[in-house]
């Protein structure tokens, strides 16, 4: 029985460590559904995170809070969709390009946040809520309905993109975009208007799952404090081969091998009247070495449903059709 406990307490922090790359991996695989890789999901991360705690602050709504960080995120969004839809820039430095600016936004605004407690409203609108009749599923129910509404939130998103980008005939349309968008715009599709509002609203979520460590998670500003959660994301979207409900389980075993760390970190014991303990830093390292061999393992597999959209990474140019 306490192993159940233990395990199912690990399981629980496992989900709550991955939100935020949910968030994030989300938000990636809308961008990149319709052509468009955003190396800058870091950047949009933090803008997220430091504007939101910011509106927290000012607000003492959870709401706005939760909708300043989405909104900050789509506007770093926005620099990216002007400069590689309309300008059809390189989308690899533009990517890195925002990343750089929501590092450096983050860190200017964060210099007046430091040390500052959120209002007691927010902290409350994030506490843990159980679902109704699935909260109640013996150790399911704790570690997945039983959390934050953010957390919730992203399980919820997950579920609505699949469906979206299978069942609805504006997701298929998305598809066609990433995968010919010459093809779409000679069926009548508007490609650049579909890249637009795809590229502003993957900003917006991961503006949210950014603003998800500094409201929920910490819950107060750090400098950094997404830590290179961006850079994971990227690779995860990759893992969980642009399927939004691979991408729960990829964020989800990216916190567990993060719990990993956490939990054994103190651990000691005894061989041959030596004592050996696990060193942190190689303990910090499994989640990336995890990505890196699950990246190897997934790249060399050539069917069809593992592969990148077709037009990821590539410039439209209707002249050229």
């Amino acid at each position: 029985m306490e192993f159940l406990n233990s395990l199912t307490l690990f399981l629980t922090t496992a989900v709550q460590m991955g939100t935020h790359i949910l968030f994030a991996v989300l938000g990636g695989i809308l961008c990149e559904k319709v052509g468009n890789m955003n190396l800058g999901i870091e950047g949009m991360m933090l803008l997220g995170a430091s504007v939101g705690f910011s509106a927290a602050l000012a607000t003492a709504n959870p709401i706005a809070a939760v909708c300043a960080a989405g909104i900050a995120g789509a506007l770093g969004a926005l620099i990216y969709a002007l400069i590689t839809v309309t300008f059809r820039g390189n989308q690899v430095v533009t990517g890195l390009i925002l990343t750089i600016f929501g590092t450096g936004v983050s860190g200017f605004l964060g210099k007046s946040l430091s040390g500052k407690a959120l209002p007691e409203a927010v902290s409350n609108a994030f506490a843990p809520v159980s679902v109704p009749l699935l909260g109640r599923i013996p150790m399911l129910g704790k570690i997945f309905f039983t959390q934050s509404p953010y957390v919730l939130a992203g399980m919820v998103l997950a579920v609505i993109l699949f469906i979206y980008f299978q069942y609805t005939r504006i997701g298929l349309n998305a598809r066609s975009v990433g995968e010919n968008p010459a093809v779409a715009d000679a069926s009548g599709i508007p490609v650049n208007l579909y890249k637009y509002i795809h590229i502003l609203l993957g900003g917006f979520f991961c503006g949210v799952g950014g603003a998800y460590l500094s409201l929920v998670f910490v819950p107060r500003w750090q400098e950094n404090i997404t830590a290179g959660a961006g850079w994971i994301a990227v690779a995860l979207i990759i893992f969980s081969t642009w399927n939004p409900l691979k991408a729960v389980f990829a964020a989800y075993l990216f916190g567990a091998l993060k719990g990993v760390g956490f939990k054994f970190q103190n651990i000691h014991f005894s061989i041959l009247g030596k004592t050996i303990g696990f060193s942190p830093q190689l303990l910090d390292m499994l989640p990336y070495i995890a990505t890196i061999v699950v990246l190897i393992i997934i790249t060399r597999r050539k069917k069809k449903e593992y592969q990148a959209p077709a037009g990821l990474g590539t410039p439209y140019f209707r002249e050229e059709r």
